[in-house]
């Protein structure tokens, strides 16, 4: 009972560090969904700048620790140019830029999974290249994109466990902060362990029934 008491007292807390994990989660993937997108089509184009530009941004974040990107962004950045970051502002960004990296990835392939043929074919009945995109290519890769998009989606929320090094009480800080002042790790972090599962898990059935509902091939 003891256990549960614990646990039961410190609720409110790591409920308020979830609450700050799914906000982040969320707003982070919404602008690096944007900015993957932009870039996934710029890593196809025929321009070499644009391609260059594109895998530049990829090899450079995906070639660096979120960890290091976070420090960076709340400490590095203030220190040379005349902002002021909130630790939400940076997690935010961190995790967007981070994101997104790995998202260009999956928008090049999933684009390219499509058959060249529907290119062409949408440029023979008149529509420019962005609209073809658009009203052909798109829809149907973003279909094949989905369960990747959602392993994304579920890696992010892992990584805003790293938030903590800057002083977010996302989830791990908040129960951090709980067995700091109780002295009982384990109850508190069975917690934290059960609440990440419990996001994580009905993100992967919401996929599921997205998947099925999209009859993804």
């Amino acid at each position: 009972m003891e256990t549960i008491e614990v646990i039961l007292e410190g609720l409110p807390t790591l409920l308020r560090g979830m609450g700050v994990t799914i906000e982040i989660t969320v707003i982070s993937l919404i602008l690096a969904m944007f900015i993957g997108l932009i870039l996934g089509v710029c890593s196809i184009t025929k321009s070499r700048i644009l391609r260059g530009f594109s895998t530049a941004f990829v090899d450079i974040i995906r070639g660096t620790p979120l960890l290091v990107q976070i420090l960076f962004i709340y400490f590095g950045l203030p220190s040379v140019i005349d902002i002021d970051l909130t630790a939400f502002s940076a997690g935010v960004i961190a995790i967007t830029v981070n994101a997104a990296a790995y998202l260009v990835e999956i928008f090049r392939a999933g684009i390219n999974s499509i058959d060249k043929g529907q290119m062409e074919a949408g440029r023979t009945i008149g529509f420019s290249y962005a609209q073809t995109m658009r009203l052909i290519i798109l829809p149907q890769a973003i279909k094949r994109m989905i369960p990747a998009i959602v392993n994304q989606f579920i890696v992010s929320i892992k990584d805003t466990s790293l938030l903590s090094a800057i002083g977010l009480a996302e989830l791990t800080l908040s129960g951090q902060s709980i067995y700091a002042a109780n002295y009982r790790a384990f109850e508190i972090l069975f917690a934290v362990g059960v609440l990440y599962f419990v996001i994580i898990y009905s993100l992967s059935l919401f996929a599921r029934w997205l998947e099925r509902r999209l009859d993804v091939a």
